[in-house]
C-alpha cells in the first residue's frame, strides 16, 4: 500500500528495483550502499612468494553467509592455506565446532575495528564475499563489505549470485565461484599456484569511486529529490 502511494521509492540494489517494478510500482530509483573511497587505504600487493595461502572473511557469521562452505573448502586444501574468519553471529558456535571436527586450518577472530581490520586485510591474499545461492532474495542482495573490499584492491573470492556477482565482474575484482567446497578449494589451489592472479590494479577501486562513493551517491539522491520536488511544485500550480 505504501509503495503504491509513494511518489518515489528508493532501493539499494537495482535487482530489488526491478522486483518493485514487476509489482507495478512506477517511480523506482536505486541509490546503493557505499563508502568514502578516499578514507580506504590502497594495500600493497600480497607477497609474491609465500608458503601459506591466506583467505579472509570479515562480517556476519549467520545462516545467510553459509560459511560452512569455506570451512570445508579450507579443510580440502589443507595446511598449505589458512582461513581467517572475523566477526560474530548466530552460526559461529556451529562453525567453530565444524572446523574442529574437520581439523580445518581456520582461526576465528572477534569483531575488529580500525587498525585491527586493516591489519587483517593486509595479511590476506584473497577476501571472501559470500551469500548462499539457494535463497532467491539474494539474487538482488549485495553483501555490505563488498564495496570496502573492492576499494582496498584485494583479490575477491566471490561466492555470490545475481547483482553481487555482476558487481564483482564489472569491477574486475577477482573470481566468482560456485557455492560448493570443492569449487572454492580448487580456486584457492589455483591462486596459490599462480600468485600473479592476486595482484590487482586499481580497476575495482575506480569502479567504486564511480558507482558507490558517498559523494556520488549523495549527488544522485539529491538529484532525485530535487526532481521530485520540482514535479510537485509544477503540479500544484
Amino acid at each position: 500500500f505504501i509503495q503504491h502511494r509513494a511518489d518515489l521509492v528508493v532501493t539499494v540494489t537495482e535487482g530489488f528495483a526491478e522486483t518493485l517494478r514487476g509489482r507495478g510500482i512506477k517511480n523506482v530509483a536505486t541509490v546503493s550502499n557505499g563508502l568514502h573511497v578516499d578514507t580506504i587505504p590502497v594495500l600493497s600487493p600480497p607477497e609474491p612468494e609465500r608458503e601459506t595461502f591466506e583467505a579472509l572473511y570479515l562480517g556476519n557469521h549467520g545462516a545467510s553467509q553459509r560459511l560452512e562452505v569455506v570451512i570445508r573448502a579450507s579443510a580440502l586444501v589443507g595446511d598449505s592455506m589458512h582461513l581467517h574468519l572475523v566477526g560474530d553471529g548466530t552460526r559461529k558456535p556451529a562453525l567453530q565446532k565444524l572446523a574442529r571436527e574437520l581439523n580445518a586450518p581456520v582461526t576465528f577472530h572477534p569483531s575488529l575495528h580500525g587498525t585491527g581490520v586493516m591489519a587483517r586485510y593486509a595479511s590476506a591474499d584473497t577476501c571472501i564475499v559470500s551469500l548462499r545461492d539457494d535463497w532467491k532474495s539474494f539474487e538482488t542482495t549485495v553483501p555490505s563489505k563488498t564495496y570496502e573490499v573492492l576499494s582496498l584492491g584485494r583479490h575477491v573470492t566471490a561466492i555470490v549470485i545475481g547483482e553481487a556477482a555482476r558487481i564483482v565482474a564489472d569491477a574486475e575484482a577477482g573470481d566468482i565461484v560456485a557455492s560448493g567446497p570443492e569449487a572454492v578449494a580448487e580456486l584457492w589451489r589455483e591462486l596459490a599456484a599462480d600468485r600473479s592472479r592476486l595482484v590487482r590494479d586499481d580497476t575495482s577501486r575506480q569502479w567504486v569511486k564511480q558507482h558507490a562513493d558517498y559523494s556520488q551517491l549523495a549527488d544522485r539522491y539529491m538529484g532525485l529529490i530535487e526532481k521530485l520536488l520540482n514535479r510537485e511544485t509544477v503540479s500544484s500550480r
